[in-house]
């Protein structure tokens, strides 16, 4: 693989450093010290910037008004976003409308992939099945009746639910196949409970009761399911990195200011070593990530199909980002327990991104999987 990037993804992420250039971690409350979720909505002023930027239309076709990019520019977009811990649903609503575009009818695509891309209608993704440990298109039924569909069952921890206009729901069918239904948040047989996240932000538990979704709203096509997964991993593996470089450049600018015995912390061999084995991370974190991201992209033949890379790729940000912001808040003394100071936030984001599709051991599980399946030998 080439670990270039064209000159449409750099520039994908040079605006993407601009628009987050004025957005401040430190600017919302810290989750262990407010009742409920930090906020009742996402960043819509953020959102607006992303929008006038064309960010929100990385990965749409030209004729819905997008720059016909691919899941390298947008998870160079996510890193960025993740370094200021970004509240939108950047990656939800991107992969989603790629989903749709990719396997969706014409209908719905003319009807839903422009307004999308203008940030006119926001998407989100159900992915964490009934409790999140099991698979996300077993948690809800879907049976057709005439020209419709009829869904029943519960996603939980959908992120943004209460927010986003339309939720992308996998479900499974009486001969097990998977389908995904684009279901209204405001629908008859659609309920929303409140929950929230360690980060503090708010989720939805969403519940199907018997839920009429019209035809042309639900996708049958073969691996769609499984291609917005990889897409929704990938990107998940892209905000870890982006959250882990900042947690490290952060630490770094701390003990190298912060003295012991005349001389800046940093310069003791026993922060150094630790230091320099995160740093061993995040470029672990990040060749995984551009392997797998590239055979996204590309399609490329291999081996193993592409869920073996997104496998691995998840599996070093899973382990990775934990073991950044351990460090870093050991590193930092006092201040790493200060619930007021910014690397509270970033060691809660850290935790959902680890756990967020799966932690690395069901990862691990999955690449077992996957190996036996396709023997190398």
């Amino acid at each position: 693989m080439d670990f270039s990037f064209s000159e449409e993804q750099q520039a994908a992420a040079e605006a993407a450093r601009g628009v987050f250039a004025g957005v401040a971690p430190d600017g919302v409350p810290s989750p262990s010290r407010t009742r409920g979720a930090v906020a009742d909505d996402f960043d819509r002023a953020l959102w607006a910037r992303l929008t006038d930027a064309d960010l929100l239309s990385l990965l749409l076709d030209e004729e819905f008004g997008g720059a016909g990019l691919d899941a390298i520019a947008l998870c160079l977009v996510l890193r960025e976003a993740a370094k200021v811990l970004a509240r939108v649903p950047l990656l939800e609503n991107s992969a989603a409308a790629a989903a749709v575009q990719a396997y969706g009818g014409e209908e719905l695509r003319a009807e839903l992939l422009a307004r999308a891309g203008r940030g006119e209608v926001v998407l989100t993704v159900a992915a964490h099945g009934r409790t999140g440990h099991d698979p996300a298109e077993l948690a809800v039924t879907a049976r057709q009746e005439g020209g419709a569909w009829v869904l029943d069952g519960v996603q939980t921890a959908v992120p943004w639910a209460h927010n986003a206009d339309f939720v992308l729901v996998p479900a499974h069918t009486g001969d097990d196949r998977s389908v995904l239904a684009l279901v209204p948040r405001v629908h008859e047989g659609v309920v929303l409970g409140e929950q929230v996240s360690t980060t503090g932000e708010r989720l939805g538990e969403l519940r199907l009761e018997s839920a009429r979704i019209a035809g042309r709203s639900v996708i049958e096509a073969d691996g769609a399911w499984e291609w917005l997964r990889e897409l929704l991993t990938t990107g998940t593996c892209a905000l870890a990195l982006g959250l882990g470089e900042n947690v490290l450049r952060m630490t770094g600018e701390y003990t190298g200011e912060r003295e012991q015995f005349g001389f800046p912390v940093a310069t003791f061999q026993a922060v150094a070593v630790q230091a320099a084995d995160r740093y061993i991370d995040l470029r672990a974190m990040e060749a995984t990530l551009w392997q797998a991201t590239w055979r996204i992209a590309s399609g490329a033949p291999g081996a193993l199909p592409a869920s073996g890379d997104v496998a691995v790729a998840k599996i070093w940000a899973a382990d990775g980002v934990r073991r950044i912001v351990q460090t870093a808040q050991h590193l930092h003394g006092g201040f790493g327990a200060d619930v007021e100071y910014p690397l509270h936030r970033y060691h809660a984001w850290a935790k959902h991104l680890e756990l967020t599709l799966g932690p690395a051991s069901a990862h691990e599980e999955a690449l077992g999987d996957l190996l036996a399946a396709h023997p190398l030998g």
